[in-house]
């Protein structure tokens, strides 16, 4: 489902990072690896076109991602893929409902709030619904980030850090979390962290390299 090769990325005119090689099926995980400050966001986002990219390549499916430019690649991330990023970037105001039916409409499909509603419901959020994005626990909010990241059934799941800054109880739950929503929707999953406790849960392990 995902492929990437001798992948550079970085800021500006430099590479900062590479990827040697990463595979990951559909339906399964793995880990990017390294330190904070190798790089791991940077070619998190390289995979899904966010990051500039100076070599390499990346097929999600069929489609080799680094050849799509501006509307068309917008529009292939806005279906593909999904995000679940540290910071959780709910928006305040709008109803727990209301920002997983953004996705959706940032990328141009009909909303399907049956579906976005059995979703929270399946992360124990159906009583929190309608509940204000800014009057969710940190937790509840970390399931409605991972809940929008499923609604498309995105062929790639792209998670950064999400377990950084919870403890044990917590990070244990987010990882079983996103681990389901890899097999219920089929998608590959792809954490970036320096968490040494998902490293039991996830055997696909690939360390960042700095770049040339």
């Amino acid at each position: 489902m995902l492929l990437a090769e001798d992948l550079e990325a970085g800021r500006g005119d430099r590479p900062v990072a590479r990827l040697s090689a990463l595979s990951v099926k559909a339906g399964e995980a793995a880990l990017l690896l390294g330190p904070s400050g190798a790089g791991k966001t940077t070619l998190l986002l390289a995979l899904a076109g966010l990051a500039k990219s100076f070599s390499g390549r990346v097929r999600i499916a069929d489609t080799d991602i680094l050849a799509l430019r501006g509307a068309a690649l917008d529009r292939f991330r806005g279906r593909h893929i999904g995000f679940v990023f540290q910071d959780i970037h709910l928006l305040p105001g709008l109803s727990a409902l209301d920002n997983l039916l953004l996705s959706p409409f940032a990328a141009g499909v009909a909303q399907d709030r049956e579906r976005a509603r059995a979703l929270l419901a399946s992360l124990g959020l159906g009583d929190k619904a309608e509940r204000a994005a800014e009057r969710l626990s940190r937790g509840e909010a970390q399931r409605a980030a991972i809940a929008r990241a499923m609604l498309l059934r995105p062929q790639l799941i792209l998670a950064d850090e999400p377990t950084a800054s919870l403890d044990d109880p917590a990070a244990d739950s987010v990882a079983t979390l996103l681990l389901q929503a890899a097999a219920e929707t089929g998608a590959a999953l792809v954490v970036a962290t320096h968490d040494a406790r998902l490293k039991a849960r996830i055997a696909n392990q690939v360390m960042v390299e700095a770049a040339a």
